[in-house]
């Protein structure tokens, strides 16, 4: 009888070898191979064939969605949640995934199963009280075998939180809880019984310190929807993002705030100062169809060595870009200044349009004079010194109405005529308004 061929798999990254290594030649983790178990390697066989079928033929299927009983968490998983569907939530240590995920517990009308792994049910009762919001359909399950998770999951329940995933391990497998054996293992029973219900589950994921979602990168590839709860431990503000949805956008954001009763929807929130001052300019961002009006904040300080460049929420390769600019176009000395970059809250700009605000910031805090916070700035700044037009600009200008701005420095006429509008079109008019 021929001698079953021996496979070993690192346990950070799931590289697979013929032979036990000291150090995984993918991701340089020492000591991290273990042999798979026969079950492991035997492929499954199956006697189901698929048919080619027209997609004409094809029958669209009905999403129905319900509320999670959040309006912005509803909101990133494109209106509400899919029945069947598999979601992942990742997240930094204490940013609040778990009580986001008792939050939306607490707050739904639905029959909801709680697998706690990581804490105790007492534990998690304190946060419950914290919330001052009970549900007497949440049950709480301390278990971390799979297969039992899994008979309890058939007792029709609504929802299923998942808390965490690396705490999880099957009987079948030898290795570790948390390796990539295990978590493989666990997201795909999962994934079965969740289509197989039509019941939504959703999975807590710790992340790495590169900041990605620790565990096989199938993990992220096997479910439906993909969150990142994102924050700094240090500020109050939280941001729910979606990186991929197969039931809606990945554009639109979900803003919470952490409070002493735990964590709050945020949706009203400001981001900026209404008292005038050197060095700050106001803008309005799109997180997708979501208008929001920061605060850039901007310090220019004579240089004694090597100038500084820093930046927090803003691209630094596009300050330095923008700097150069001003030097070329306005024949300003930045190469003798630091130049420090904030943007308020929290908040990141990835989109362009925030330029003309940086630039504006950035004139401010140079020329120590203030800038009026009746007035906005909208623009994406090119190489060749021009301000261009950004998307959405009734939207973003409709929003800083709303709040009570009157003025709007903008490259273009908005077609709807909401604040009094500044037509700038190149770097140098924005130095004659200022």
């Amino acid at each position: 009888m021929a001698k079953q061929k021996q496979i070993y798999e690192c346990q950070s990254c799931g590289y697979q070898s013929g032979k036990w290594m000291g150090k995984c030649p993918n991701c340089g983790e020492w000591d991290s191979f273990v042999e798979l178990s026969k079950f492991q390697t035997t492929p499954i066989k199956t006697s189901y064939t698929s048919k080619v079928i027209s997609i004409d033929d094809i029958k669209e299927d009905e999403i129905e969605r319900f509320s999670s009983g959040i309006d912005e968490f509803d909101r990133v998983l494109g209106g509400g949640i899919v029945p069947g569907s598999l979601v992942l939530i990742g997240g930094s240590p204490g940013v609040g995934k778990s009580t986001l995920m008792l939050k939306m517990a607490s707050s739904s009308n639905k029959k909801i199963l709680y697998v706690a792994g990581e804490e105790s049910p007492g534990q998690i009762k304190l946060r419950a009280n914290r919330l001052n919001k009970h549900n007497k359909n949440l049950f709480l399950l301390p278990e971390i075998v799979l297969e039992n998770i899994l008979e309890e999951i058939k007792n029709n329940y609504d929802i299923i939180i998942i808390d965490s995933i690396q705490t999880i391990y099957s009987n079948k497998i030898t290795s570790a809880p948390g390796s990539v054996s295990q978590v493989r293992e666990a997201t795909f029973e999962l994934m079965r019984i969740a289509k197989e219900l039509k019941v939504p589950i959703f999975i807590i994921g710790h992340i790495t310190k590169e900041g990605s979602i620790a565990g096989p990168r199938i993990l992220e590839h096997m479910v439906d929807t993909v969150l990142y709860f994102e924050g700094d431990a240090s500020r109050e503000l939280r941001i729910l993002r979606g990186f991929k949805n197969r039931f809606g956008s990945t554009s639109e954001i979900g803003i919470f705030e952490m409070t002493k009763n735990g964590i709050e929807s945020a949706k009203n929130k400001t981001f900026f100062s209404k008292k005038p001052q050197i060095g700050s300019a106001i803008t309005v961002i799109m997180e997708g169809t979501r208008p929001l009006v920061i605060e850039v904040q901007a310090l220019v300080a004579e240089s004694y060595a090597n100038p500084k460049r820093s930046t927090t929420g803003y691209d630094i390769s596009r300050l330095n870009m923008i700097l150069a600019l001003l030097e070329k176009k306005l024949n300003l000395p930045f190469n003798q200044y630091d130049v420090f970059i904030n943007i308020t809250g929290g908040i990141k700009i990835s989109e362009p349009a925030g330029d003309l605000a940086i630039i504006a910031a950035i004139l401010s805090s140079f020329r120590d004079r203030e800038i009026s916070k009746e007035t906005i700035f909208i623009g994406e700044v090119s190489l060749v010194g021009d301000i261009r037009d950004v998307s959405n600009l009734d939207i973003r200008l409709k929003e800083a109405k709303s709040i009570g701005f009157t003025k709007a420095i903008v490259p273009s006429k908005p077609l709807e005529n909401n604040l009094k509008t500044y037509i700038v079109n190149e770097v140098e008019k924005l130095i004659d308004w200022m």
